[in-house]
C-alpha cells in the first residue's frame, strides 16, 4: 500500500508540472510588434506626397486637377521644361457629389457664386522665392478658374515673377479665367493662356511651351 501511494503521488505532481508549462507556453505569445506598428499607421497620409518641389529647377508648374485632365497636361509642360511640380490638393477632397454641375446645391456650384470662396489648400511650395517662372493650370468650372486657385494666388508673393496660365476643357475656351485672377498676384507678370482639351498630345504641350521662349 505504502508503494502504491508514493506512486500515485508521483504521477499527480508529473500531471501538475505538464499542466504548469502548458500554461506558461500560452502566456508568452505576443503579437509581433511589426504588424502592429504597421496597422497603426494604414491611412497615414505622407505630406511629402504632395509637396513634390524639390528647388532643382527655376520654373514651376502648379495645377489644380479634379479629374486627371489638367495634371495630365501639367506633367507633360513639366517634362518638356525640366520644371518642378507642385499639385494644389484641397484640404477637403471634392467628390463625385460635389463635382455634380447640374446640381444647383452642390460645393462647387456654391463655391463658383461665391465670390469670397477660398477653399483650403493641403501642403505648401516652400521654396517659392527660389522660382521666377509659375506656370498655373486648372479646369474651367463656369466659365472660370476654380475657387482654389484664388487661394494658391493670395498665398504667396508673385512680384517680379512671370505667370503663366493654362487650363483644360471640353469646349470651353480659357476666356477671362486669367484675367480675373490678375489681380490676385500683384507685380507679377502674365503671358497670354493657353487652352487644351483633356487629351492634349505631348507634342500639343511643348509645341506651346516652346513657343513661349522660356529658358
Amino acid at each position: 500500500m505504502k508503494y502504491l501511494y508514493a506512486f500515485l503521488t508521483a504521477m499527480l505532481l508529473v500531471c501538475a508540472l505538464c499542466a504548469c508549462a502548458s500554461e506558461g507556453k500560452v502566456e508568452i505569445v505576443q503579437s509581433d510588434p511589426e504588424e502592429s506598428t504597421a496597422q497603426e499607421t494604414i491611412g497615414e497620409t505622407d505630406e511629402s506626397d504632395r509637396d513634390m518641389t524639390d528647388g532643382g529647377s527655376e520654373i514651376l508648374v502648379a495645377y489644380f486637377s479634379a479629374t486627371g485632365n489638367t495634371k495630365a497636361v501639367a506633367e507633360k509642360a513639366a517634362a518638356t521644361m525640366g520644371a518642378d511640380l507642385f499639385e494644389i490638393v484641397p484640404a477637403v477632397p471634392y467628390t463625385d457629389a460635389d463635382l455634380n454641375y447640374g446640381d444647383d446645391n452642390s460645393r462647387t456650384t456654391a463655391e463658383q457664386n461665391d465670390d469670397n470662396a477660398r477653399p483650403e489648400i493641403s501642403g505648401t511650395v516652400e521654396n517659392m522665392d527660389s522660382y521666377d517662372t509659375v506656370f498655373i493650370g486648372y479646369p474651367i468650372w463656369w466659365g472660370q478658374a476654380p475657387k482654389i486657385m484664388y487661394t494658391f494666388l493670395e498665398s504667396y508673393d508673385f512680384s517680379g515673377k512671370t505667370i503663366v496660365p493654362f487650363c483644360t476643357s471640353g469646349s470651353s475656351p480659357i476666356g477671362s479665367s486669367a484675367e480675373n485672377m490678375k489681380e490676385l498676384a500683384e507685380g507679377a507678370d502674365w503671358l497670354d493662356g493657353q487652352r487644351f482639351s483633356g487629351g492634349a498630345s505631348e507634342d500639343e504641350v511643348s509645341g506651346w511651351v516652346d513657343s513661349l521662349g522660356i529658358k
